[in-house]
């Protein structure tokens, strides 16, 4: 029996009509293979992986297959987007054990959860030194039939070597300058000068890198940092990897040019993306980072948000060809004889030169991802423009990706940042509108009375995963952004709540955080990662909140456990700087203060209002921004806070010290300036 039905993920739902038995993660699954005396199999998946949806149909599908899995395993079906803990814990095994990872996640337990075989993807026959998935549920089988001591040894010498990977931090210093500034010599040492990025293919945008160097030559002016990111945004944005004419990127590029995209997009990297090109703007005015910044946040807004105004997780890789077939970025990519269909000859050519679209195409079967090549020569603006908008026309009569409408909470939060960030700084309420009904929906739907979060939530219902570190982490930088966009104190006692919460349950004694909280469901170890991978690491993330709202507030043990949580970024910044990007952006802001700027007088005056936008687009490091009224209370960095003879004022402090109020936009300016050092 089939016991997906009654999923909230859409992932585990595309499951429930499968042939297999498959069970929800849970303790009932381990008690029936216990009973049964047999194996687990874990799947580990999510609704946009392409090569999921491969496995899926070639094996999961298949009635021999699923009579084979059903007469000798438990299988149990986790949504790793669900259960990152659940995917985070056996996928350290996984890459332990091989030496690579990946999606779908294939792992063999004892009935106690323990692992002791592993794997990824795994084909329906024998192929490029890969055993049929077949061939693996026999051994396995075989193995847990005929050698079953030697099954239980290999699980708990597995089980030893993970609970013995826990990091310790106790007492460690965050990082200093020179810290700072090897990370930043070993990012220069990867940076691919000539297509931008780091390292090769596949290759990943690298967000959290890019918003460290940022922050880096804001506070040093180091002309090489600005460079690897105006180069690395510039690349991507002219690339296949960026949706030329929908606006929006997708998860990554198999090649090192940008070229050839791995279709499905993300909620988290068009949020990360969206605010490092706000950033990239507010550090240069480049109109391309504008452009870039501004189509990515209407995007997700119209691409992704729900009917609760949440946003939602991804849309597939695949879709429909037209013919039937489910087909990787059919609804992307075009043949020049398709340009020609919409567009005549005439505007075709211009078309294929304008997006690079050639006879042997750049991607399968003849068909080429839309880019920005350099061609020489100037185009007629209006020409490309009604050329796009009809080859829009055209893709929204294609069959749509599909759409994985569950909300996580970490992403809506980074989502909620970016919006309010990018609404702020080009005059767009509607995306401000857009980033406060996400907040209002995660404050409604996914926190509870005692500031615990539900991970994920479906058509405005709470979902039974508990929160982890992330959505904590992220979720509160959301809140602090908004705060500081719109004015509204209750975003930072919000934000507060939650670095409480993480502060009680997240924290061990030695200032290190781990992924989930001290009364969580336990696994076979707590889980515990600072690095980034897809999204700042649950770790980082948490320091960066916690600093901003320490310089919000002045709580000194919210600044002090930032400063604790920082201490293993000082360890890994120059050994492996691409992981630890987040990290590095909150240790700018630690060196740098971060500044705290109080914007005081009536938002109905003109001259507050322009107070509060320089503060907003000062690049200082991690700067924090309040804005109240004379006497507000609204968080404590507005407090004692008189105007300025009578005028609106700003007050700028750093580390423990204001200078004197200034009423002129330009000065205020001129202070939040980075000074070198």
């Amino acid at each position: 029996m089939n016991r997906l039905a009654n999923s909230q993920s859409p992932y585990l739902l595309q499951h429930a009509s499968n042939p297999v038995d498959w069970w929800p993660w849970g303790q009932a699954a381990f008690d029936e293979a216990k009973r049964r005396n047999v194996p687990v199999l874990l799947s580990v998946g999510y609704s946009a992986c392409h090569w999921c949806h491969v496995m899926a149909h070639e094996s999961f599908e298949d009635e021999a297959t699923a009579a084979l899995l059903n007469q000798n395993f438990v299988s149990v079906k986790v949504d790793r987007e669900e259960r990152p803990d659940v995917d985070a814990v056996y996928m350290e095994a996984v890459q332990a054990a091989t030496g690579h990872g990946g999606w779908p996640m294939t792992v063999f337990l004892t009935p106690d959860a323990e692992p002791f075989y592993f794997g990824t993807y795994f084909p329906p026959a024998p192929r490029h030194g890969m055993p049929s998935f077949s061939q693996v549920l026999e051994g396995v089988k075989s193995a847990w039939a005929d050698r079953r001591e030697e099954v239980g040894e290999v699980a708990g010498k597995i089980v030893r070597d993970l609970a013995g990977r826990s990091l310790a931090v106790g007492g460690a210093q965050p990082p200093e300058r020179e810290d700072l500034l090897a990370a930043l010599m070993q990012l220069t040492r990867d940076f691919d000068a000539n297509r931008g990025g780091f390292g090769g293919a596949p290759k990943f945008p690298p967000s959290m890198v890019l918003e460290f160097l940022l922050r880096h030559h804001a506070r040093t002016d180091s002309e090489g940092a600005l460079q690897m990111v105006t180069a690395t945004c510039e690349a991507m944005a002219r690339g296949g990897i960026y949706d030329q004419l929908g606006g929006g990127f997708a998860r990554y590029s198999v090649d090192a040019e940008w070229v050839v995209p791995h279709f499905e997009k993300m909620l988290y990297d068009n949020a990360l993306l969206c605010r490092v090109y706000a950033h990239l703007w507010r550090a240069t005015g480049s109109g391309l980072a504008r452009r870039i910044a501004l189509e990515t946040a209407d995007f997700m807004v119209r691409e992704l948000r729900t009917e609760q105004l949440g946003f939602a997780s991804a849309l597939d890789a695949d879709s429909d060809d037209g013919s039937g077939r489910h087909v990787e970025g059919a609804y992307y990519v075009w043949t020049p004889e398709q340009l020609t269909a919409v567009l005549g000859e005439k505007d075709a050519q211009v078309a294929a030169d304008y997006f690079g679209v050639t006879e042997e195409g750049t991607f399968e079967e003849g068909a080429s991802v839309l880019q920005l090549p350099d061609i020489d020569g100037l185009l007629d603006a209006d020409r490309i423009a009604g050329i796009k908008e009809r080859l829009r026309a055209a893709r929204e009569e294609r069959p749509r990706p599909g759409r994985d409408d569950k909300v996580v909470a970490a992403w809506n939060g980074l989502a909620i940042a970016a919006l309010a960030e990018t609404g702020a700084y080009f005059d767009r309420p509607d995306l401000v509108q857009a980033a406060t009904d996400a907040a209002d929906l995660l404050v409604r739907v996914h926190m509870d009375g005692r500031a615990r979060l539900h991970r994920t939530s479906r058509d405005g219902i709470a979902g039974t995963n508990s929160g982890v570190l992330e959505d904590y982490a992220d979720v509160s930088e959301g809140f602090l952004a908004l705060a500081q966009v719109t004015g509204e104190g209750v975003w930072a006692d919000f934000a507060g709540l939650l670095l409480d919460t993480v502060l009680i349950h997240f924290r061990g004694a030695d200032g290190s955080l781990y992924d989930t909280a001290d009364d969580a469901e336990a696994l076979i170890r707590r889980p515990q990662d600072p690095t980034d991978n897809a999204t700042p690491s649950g770790w980082t993330a948490a320091a960066g909140a916690l600093l901003s709202y320490a310089a919000l507030t002045g709580s000194s043990p919210h600044r002090e456990a930032a400063e604790s949580a920082l201490g293993i970024v000082k360890a890994l910044s120059s050994r492996a700087p691409r992981f630890i990007g987040w990290g590095l952006a909150a240790a700018e802001a630690l060196l740098d203060g971060p500044r705290e700027v109080a914007v005081i007088g009536s938002y109905d005056d003109e001259a507050t209002r322009e107070l509060h936008r320089t503060a907003l687009l000062s690049t200082a490091p991690g700067a924090v921004v309040a804005v109240g009224e004379p006497g507000s209370e609204e968080v404590p960095l507005l407090m004692d806070r008189p105007l300025l003879d009578g005028r609106p004022a700003a007050y700028v402090c750093r580390n423990f010290t204001c200078e004197r109020p200034t009423a002129d936009p330009g000065e205020l300016a001129e202070r939040l300036k980075g000074q070198p050092l």
